[in-house]
């Protein structure tokens, strides 16, 4: 939802225009406040309220994190394997 009102907003403006208004909307101090206002905001939908969600988000995004980390080391590991099935290889 962030994203389509950026979008929005930047649909409006002029090329020259976009520089400023990116480098004010994607500060450092912008984004430090928006890190903190969804930690908030994520500490009192789930964590104050004792739910098991984050126990799952955990485990879902550590292993999808995990699938896309070991994921060019997969591919690279199958294109030699057929490669070899291709020259006879091993």
């Amino acid at each position: 939802m962030a994203l389509r009102r950026v979008y929005s907003e930047i649909k409006g403006k002029k090329l020259t225009e976009l520089p400023g208004y990116l480098k004010s909307t994607f500060s450092m101090e912008t984004v430090k406040t928006s890190v903190k206002k969804g930690l908030d905001n994520y500490n009192d939908k789930y964590i104050q309220t004792s739910s098991v969600d984050p126990l799952l988000h955990i485990c879902f995004y550590g292993m999808g994190f995990s699938y896309l980390v070991a994921l060019p080391k997969e591919r690279r590991h199958l294109e030699h394997q057929q490669h070899a099935k291709e020259h006879g290889g091993h």
